[in-house]
Order: structure tokens, then C-alpha cells, then sequence
């Protein structure tokens, strides 16, 4: 027996998935596995001489007897949506799930007339009866890890039932009590059945149904079970999908975090799948992807190492009976599922990166192949792929290895020559001129060998690439390949080996995606230690071609702040729903004056005369004053799509670097325009305070009020005196001070200049706040104006704090919240108030914006 160093030695496969092995079995599978494996000839193959090959082929390697499958995590994130959705549903929709439940129970009459026994019984009977036969099943085929597991979810299941019940009783509203409840004897009765969560968990752990015929048998009287429940109305439709979904949560976070076994070709059944691709082993030892791989080491190790991190796949180094050294590749089908979710979710949030469609284990293996095979026709140089062949849940790839190749990561600095670079990119061109793209270049796939003196480059692992690639890919492929080598090589010699091999378009193509979305992890890892690269190649390619536009491309179709923008608007207005009187709004709604409506309406876009004038002083360059409102008036449309002040900030921006301003000092102007609100707002409270008039503040101020406001001044200037607190403020106010410095000196020579400023800003903050204050009048409640400005002011900034499209949702409430507690107008009637000034100051002047936002873009001005 062949063996290189003394582990436990196993005569079958140790990880069968599913199959039915003793204890012992088990536990030998949990070994690390070197030894003699008998591998025998294929199924339909008689080789009297198995025992002595066997007693000849090692294997090093570390198989994982169980392992820990995504997919459980993402089917129980699922069924977790799923209960949340349920409880909606059943809050919301209780007619719909009521009517369903009793379209279903119109059957009850000649059910109960088929059964032969009473409903009680029959769940007694499933109750008992599966759990029983399913852990004898287990316990007769010795796997006892399993019935723990099984008995382990079941109670987790019950538990955690009967902890939602809880909750729902305590916690939930009286219209969820009463959707998950059923009616019994005229009362209603909140019914959640314990036992279908129970045996939904035992079943999920037990097995699948296609190995385990007690389990498969178990899920069809569990389904009969619910079926007789629902229709003789013993349980609600929504309690029995939340009973359902609770077991299977329970049962997909036990099968997770004990594991499964795995069905992975180890051993065995990895070296019949070798002999059926056409080889016959000798050895077959892992490589790992640390620096301390399994086994001596060789000079091929480095560059399968590297293939290892790069595709985190398993590979071995397979040698044969003729004494060759391959590679043996094993993508296995448990990794896929991860891998899927990636797919489906770059495939979402980008633009043009990803397309794939959802892939099974052998397609992607055989597009892996395919672009193997394309690479090679198209003269690339990349090891070749000699077989393929499929071994229980596993792919199994053999390809020649690259010769004594080193992957750039490891190579020598000393070595980086400009001859080698030029080859590299020598290589992408090769595929580029062919119609394919790499899409995943980073300093492990680039491999380095010499001959006789002569740098030989290898591109390899094209798992993820396009055969007709578009152009967006390509580009991609040039800004990777660029971004690397800045990293290696830094960013001069990188930039003029891009010269030496591109042409110009090509290099000017490479800015706009000189962004980390589009580089793989291991080159984004590698940035964050080195920061300041990709800067630093845009001013190169600027600097060599001057008329490049190297503005970051578009490519993410949303972020988290997008999906920020639309939970929190959802979750804002399902609280003014479910907290406010809706009836009360209505009626005030109706009684309302239409005509004080009409003059909020027409108050409401004095903003837009005000912003303009703004812009128009503050400007460096001349702007149309009717253009100039229409940018204003647009800017309604665009804060569907982003944050309170932050679209007409944008427009403005756009405005300005349209006309020739350059983007600093068209920042420097937006910058002054924002704060110079900021600043006359604040001295227009001061003096409506002072001419409000009467001896007495007409602002309910309290004495805790004003203890509230000295304790939060006092905890600010005691914050101040920390150095790193002072410092962190300091950061924040002095870059924009310098920013608009300049141009604030530049409008104080210039008076008139100065004046048009203050009155737009007076302008636009009076027109809202007169626009509110006639929404007040159509109501019939009055205020003093000073009372008014401060609810706007204070609301309205509050809600601008929160990040959503033009405030929607957060602004409604901060001032429906700021109106009831200034003036104490009824929280019903200041909603009706705040809701109708947004709606005259914000909905319908959307319409207006997009009319004018078409006629902005069909004139060229954006």
C-alpha cells in the first residue's frame, strides 16, 4: 500500500449524501482521507485487477464530511419573508384570506360526512404517527446525528410557535389577533397549531423525500392534515401558513448550523470520475489555497494556488499511470447556489455587467469549457482542457498545467519588465480581437514563465467571461488589466504600457469605468491599501489626452441608498395610516376652501421665481432668466428620484458647467446658494420674532423647553472642547468655507449682485411659508406668522434629515408633528394642513417638472 503519510485509510466513499451508511462509516468520512482507495472499474466494467491498482493510487486530500449549504439560509430568509407577508395579509387583506378560507370550507358538510373518524383524531393520529415512523426509519439506518437534528428542530419549532402567539397576543393589533383567529362558539380564537410547525420541522431535518420514504409519506398526511383543518374551519388560512413557514425556518436553521452530509465527489467516487474522463490516477493531491498547501510543495503549487483563489474551485494535482502532472478541477453543485445569488443580484443592480441567466452545475461547467476551448483557438495562451467528466454532485475538469508558470501576485518586482507588460496586454488584445471579454482580470489569473530569457505570459481562468462580448465588456477587460498593474508596477509605467499597446480611444475609453464596481474583490482588497490609484490614473489619462471625459459611467442601477429612499417612504406612510384618523382628514379635506387652496397653490411657486434669482446673482458666467426658472421649476420632478434639496442642487450644477463653468467653481456657486438660504432663514426668524408684536412671545414656550434647549447648547460647547470632536466639526465647516470664500468675495464687490440674493432667498422662504399659512386658512385655523414660519422651518428641515425622494413621507409628519405641538391644533387637522400644503407645494407641481424637465433635455441644456 502506497501511502505518503499515515491518515485513516477508507475502502469506500466517505461522504455518500443521502445514502444510508452505519456510524462507523460516518465517522471514518470525518477523517482527513490519505490512503489506498479502491477505485474500481466503472459500473458496467469487470476488472479483476481492482485490488491492485488500488493498492497503488494516493490520495491527499481533506474532505468535508459535512457542509454547510447556502441555500438552507436563503430558503428560510424566504419563508421568514414569507410569515411577515402572511401577517400583512392577514392585518390588511382579511377579506380576501377570510373569503378564501370559507370558499374552502363550503366543503365541510361532505367532508365530515367521508371521514370516518373526527378531526381530533385524525391530527392525534399524524401527530403521533409521523414523527414515530420517521425516527424509526433514522434510527434503523443508524443515523442518529439525524434524529437528534430532527427532534432538535421539532422542539425548535414548537418554541418558537408558541413565542409568535405570545407576541401576536401581546404585541399585535386587535385586526391581526382577529386574521389569524377562526371563530369558535361565537368567540374568535387566535389558532396557530403548534403540531404542523412541529412536523414541518422534523420533516425538513430528516431527509429529502426521494431517500426517505417515511419522510415523503410524512409530508403527504401533513398536507391532508392542513387540508381537513382548513376545511372543516378548525384553523385560520393565514395561522396555518404562519405554522407552516415557523417549521420550516426551524428546521432550515438546525440543517444549516449542524450541516448536511455532503455530496461532493471525494475519494472513491473522485477517482472512478478520473477514469471515466480517461485517466488512470496514481495520485491525486489537494492544493489549498493558503501558503501552506496540503503536501510537499512544487514548483507548480504557486500557480494552483492561484486558481484556487480565483475560482474557488477545488483542484488537485492529478498524476496518472503515464506519469503526467495534471490539473484536476472539481466545481461542485453546493457552491452553485451562492454563486447564483450573486449572479442574480450584480444582474439587478448593474448595468450591462452581468446578464447570465441562472446556471445549473453542468451548464456552467460546459460554459466554462466552451470558453476554454474559444480562448485557445483564439491564440491564447492558456492550459488545455482535456476532459470533462461528471462524478455525483460534482463537475470534474482535467486540463494540462501552464508549465512552470507564476502568477503575477508572486512575482519578483525586480522581474515586472516592460517586455512582460507589453505581453500581457499582448494576450487581452489576442481575446479582445477574437469577440471575447475575461471580466474577472486581476494578478492571479495573469501567469509568468520564462523561456530561454523571454517573459511567456498565461491568461487563465475564463470561467466568468463572454465569447461575443459587447463593447462595455471590453472595456471592462482594459480598465481591470490597467487598475492591476497600477497596483504592481505603479501608475506611470502602467500608463505607458497601456501607450504603447492601445490606442487612444481605447484609453479614453478606460476612464469612465476607473470606478470599483467594476473591479474584481482581490483588486478592490488591494486598492484600500493603496488608495488614491484610480485618481491618480484618471489625471494620467487626462493628462494624456486632455479632451478625455473621465466622469465615472453610470453602471449601478441602485444602492443602498436607493433602496433606502423607498423603504423609508413606505414605512413613513404606513405610520400615518395606521396612526391617524383617516375618516377625520377626509372630513377636513372636504370642508376645506378651495380658494384658500388655489392661493397656496399659486404662493407655492413664488420658491421657483426666488431659487432663480439666487442662482442667477450668485452665477460666475450669465444665465437666462427664463431657462433659469425652468431648471428651477424642473427640479420638482427630479426630487422623485433623490433626497430633499439635493435634485435642484444637481440641476444647478448641470446648469452651470453646461454654460463653460468649470465643475469647482460651479460647486463653489451651488454651495453659496445653500447656504445663503441657510443664513437668511435664520435671520428671518429674527426678525419676525422682534416685529411679531405684544409684549408677550406668541411661541408656547415652556419653561422645560427652554431647559431642554441650555442643556443641548450646553452638551455642544462641551463636545467642542474635545480636541477630536473640535477636529471632526472643523473638517466638516472648513472645506466649505474655502469652497464658496472666493466667490462670497467676489459678490460682496458687487452689491447689486448681493441684493438680488438676499431677495430670492427672502422670496422662496416666504412663498412657502405664506403657501402654509393659507392652508391653515382653508381649514379655518389661524396662527401667527411667526408661529407658521417656525412650524415650517423646524418641519421641514426635520424631515429633510431623512434621505427620501424630495422628503416624501418624513416631511408630511415632522410638520403635521411641529403644527399640533406649536399651535395645538388637532394632530388630525394639522396632518389634513401638512398633507395638503405638500400637496400643493410638491405633488402636483410634479407634473410641471417633467414637462419642463422634457423641454430642458430636448433643448440640449442638460
Amino acid at each position: 500500500m502506497s501511502v505518503r503519510r499515515p491518515k485513516v485509510a477508507a475502502s469506500a466513499d466517505p461522504t455518500t449524501a443521502g445514502a444510508d451508511v452505519p456510524r462507523a462509516d460516518l465517522e471514518t468520512a470525518q477523517s482527513v482521507l490519505t490512503g489506498v482507495l479502491t477505485g474500481g472499474p466503472a459500473p458496467d466494467q469487470h476488472r479483476p485487477d481492482a485490488d491492485a491498482e488500488a493498492a497503488r493510487i494516493v490520495v491527499d486530500d481533506a474532505p468535508a464530511a459535512r457542509v454547510h449549504h447556502p441555500s438552507d439560509v436563503i430558503a428560510a430568509s424566504i419563508a421568514g419573508l414569507g410569515i411577515a407577508l402572511v401577517m400583512v395579509l392577514a392585518t390588511y387583506a382579511q377579506h380576501t384570506t377570510t373569503g378564501v378560507a370559507e370558499d374552502v370550507q363550503g366543503f365541510a358538510t361532505l367532508l365530515r360526512r367521508i371521514l370516518f373518524v373526527p378531526v381530533q383524531v385524525l391530527e392525534g393520529l399524524v401527530t403521533l404517527v409521523v414523527p414515530i415512523a420517521v425516527g424509526m426509519e433514522l434510527a434503523f439506518r443508524r443515523l442518529g446525528r439525524q434524529l437528534i437534528e430532527a427532534l432538535a428542530a421539532a422542539v425548535l419549532a414548537v418554541g418558537l410557535t408558541a413565542t409568535a402567539v405570545l407576541l401576536v397576543e401581546r404585541l399585535g393589533s386587535d385586526e391581526l389577533v382577529r386574521g389569524l383567529s377562526v371563530l369558535e362558539r361565537g368567540t374568535w380564537t387566535l389558532t396557530v397549531p403548534g403540531y404542523v410547525a412541529m412536523l414541518a420541522g422534523l420533516l425538513t431535518v430528516s431527509g429529502p423525500r426521494s431517500r426517505r420514504r417515511t419522510v415523503a409519506w410524512g409530508w403527504n398526511l401533513l398536507w391532508v392534515a392542513i387540508a381537513v383543518l382548513l376545511v372543516t374551519a378548525q384553523v385560520s388560512l393565514p395561522g396555518l401558513a404562519v405554522a407552516l413557514l415557523l417549521g420550516r425556518v426551524a428546521g432550515l436553521v438546525v440543517r444549516y448550523g449542524s450541516g448536511v452530509r455532503s455530496e461532493r465527489a471525494y475519494g472513491e467516487s473522485l477517482v472512478a470520475g478520473v477514469r471515466r474522463a480517461g485517466f488512470e490516477p496514481v495520485r491525486l493531491r489537494r492544493i489549498d489555497a493558503s501558503d501552506d498547501p496540503l503536501g510537499d510543495e512544487t514548483a507548480h503549487d504557486a500557480a494552483a494556488r492561484a486558481l484556487v483563489r480565483s475560482t474557488g474551485y477545488r483542484t488537485y494535482e492529478l498524476t496518472t499511470d503515464a506519469d503526467e502532472r495534471l490539473d484536476l478541477v472539481v466545481v461542485d453543485g453546493d457552491r452553485q447556489v451562492a454563486g447564483m445569488v450573486s449572479r442574480v443580484w450584480r444582474s439587478l443592480r448593474l448595468r450591462g455587467l452581468e446578464g447570465r441567466s441562472v446556471q445549473s452545475l453542468r451548464q456552467t461547467t460546459e460554459r466554462t469549457a466552451l470558453l476554454s476551448y474559444a480562448a485557445r483557438a483564439a491564440g491564447v495562451r492558456t492550459p488545455e482542457l482535456l476532459r470533462v467528466a461528471e462524478a455525483r454532485d460534482s463537475m470534474l475538469l482535467v486540463q494540462a498545467q501552464p508549465g512552470r508558470a507564476v502568477p503575477l501576485t508572486d512575482l519578483p518586482d525586480d522581474l515586472l519588465t516592460d517586455e512582460l507588460l507589453t505581453e500581457v496586454w499582448a494576450q487581452l488584445r489576442t481575446a479582445h480581437d477574437a469577440g471575447m471579454a475575461h471580466r474577472a482580470i486581476t494578478s492571479d489569473v495573469v501567469l509568468v514563465d520564462d523561456v530561454v530569457g523571454r517573459p511567456m505570459v498565461w491568461l487563465v481562468g475564463w470561467e466568468t467571461g463572454y465569447v461575443a462580448a459587447a463593447d462595455l465588456a471590453r472595456r471592462m477587460d482594459l480598465t481591470q488589466l490597467l487598475a492591476m498593474l497600477a497596483l504592481r508596477v505603479g501608475v506611470d509605467r502602467a500608463m505607458r504600457s497601456a501607450i504603447r499597446a492601445l490606442t487612444d480611444d481605447d484609453i479614453a475609453a478606460i476612464g469612465p469605468l476607473l470606478q470599483g464596481i467594476t473591479l474584481p474583490e482581490l483588486t478592490r482588497s488591494q486598492l484600500r491599501s493603496q488608495r488614491g490609484v484610480l485618481d491618480a490614473l484618471r489625471a494620467a489619462i487626462v493628462a494624456r489626452l486632455p479632451e478625455a471625459d473621465v466622469e465615472p459611467q453610470q453602471l449601478v442601477r441602485f444602492g443602498a441608498r436607493t433602496v433606502l429612499t423607498i423603504i423609508v417612504p413606505i414605512v413613513a406612510i404606513l405610520f400615518v395610516v395606521t396612526r391617524v384618523n383617516i375618516d377625520e382628514i377626509t372630513d377636513a379635506l372636504r370642508a376645506s376652501d378651495w380658494r384658500w387652496t388655489a392661493l397656496a397653490f399659486v404662493l407655492g411657486l413664488l420658491p421657483v421665481v426666488g431659487a432663480s434669482m439666487t442662482l442667477v446673482a450668485f452665477s460666475p458666467a450669465r444665465l437666462p432668466v427664463w431657462r433659469t426658472h425652468v431648471v428651477q421649476a424642473a427640479s420638482s420632478f427630479v426630487a422623485l428620484a433623490a433626497p430633499a434639496g439635493i435634485g435642484p442642487a444637481a440641476l444647478n450644477l448641470r446648469m452651470l458647467t453646461r454654460r463653460g463653468v468649470s465643475t469647482s467653481l460651479a460647486a463653489a456657486t451651488v454651495a453659496m446658494v445653500q447656504v445663503s438660504q441657510l443664513v437668511v432663514t435664520l435671520l428671518l426668524l429674527v426678525v419676525l420674532s422682534v416685529t411679531s408684536g405684544g409684549s408677550e412671545s406668541q411661541l408656547p414656550i415652556s419653561p422645560t423647553v427652554l431647559i431642554a434647549v441650555a442643556i443641548v447648547a450646553a452638551l455642544v460647547g462641551a463636545a467642542l472642547l474635545v480636541p477630536w470632536v473640535r477636529q471632526w466639526a472643523l473638517a466638516k465647516i472648513v472645506p466649505t468655507l474655502r469652497q464658496i470664500w472666493p466667490r462670497l468675495i467676489d459678490v460682496l464687490g458687487r452689491p447689486w449682485r448681493l441684493a438680488v440674493a438676499v431677495t430670492g432667498n427672502l422670496v422662496m422662504t416666504l412663498g412657502f411659508v405664506l403657501a402654509f399659512d393659507a392652508c391653515l386658512a382653508a381649514f379655518g385655523q389661524e396662527a401667527s406668522l411667526i408661529q407658521v414660519a417656525i412650524v415650517y422651518l423646524a418641519g421641514n428641515t426635520a424631515g429633510a434629515l431623512v434621505p427620501t425622494p424630495g422628503g416624501m413621507g418624513a416631511i408630511e409628519v415632522a410638520l403635521a408633528a411641529s403644527l399640533a405641538t406649536v399651535t395645538g391644533i388637532n394632530p388630525g387637522i394639522a396632518t389634513s394642513v401638512a398633507v395638503l400644503f405638500r400637496l400643493v407645494t410638491f405633488w402636483v407641481r410634479i407634473p410641471l417638472g417633467w414637462v419642463a424637465m422634457r423641454y430642458l433635455q430636448r433643448t440640449g441644456e442638460l
